[in-house]
């Protein structure tokens, strides 16, 4: 009987609460902690579906879809230049 608490019980001066404890690293944080930020998919939806902006030239259609998203909080990068042209774009912090 004395040999199974021996199994089941630590050794002499290795207690639990004795043992230091490693240093542990913080959990990373989820991205679903915080609430959702960007516009719904109806909004979005209606913006890209409008029968304002159908009939216009693409150009003009990205604009329209650069300046609605901009009344609800979203920064629409569209092409400015003509397709074939080069050009260098940089973000710019605001």
């Amino acid at each position: 009987m004395l040999w199974t608490l021996r199994l089941l019980l630590p050794a002499k001066g290795r207690h639990a609460a004795e043992r230091p404890t490693a240093p542990s690293a913080p959990a990373p944080i989820s991205p679903w902690s915080r609430p959702w930020t960007a516009p719904a998919s109806w909004e979005v939806r209606e913006i890209f579906h409008d029968e304002h902006t159908r009939h216009l030239p693409a150009p003009q259609r990205e604009r329209g879809y650069a300046a609605a998203l901009a009344r609800i909080g979203v920064d629409y990068d569209h092409p400015t230049m003509p397709l074939g042209s080069i050009v260098r774009r940089e973000r710019v912090a605001a």
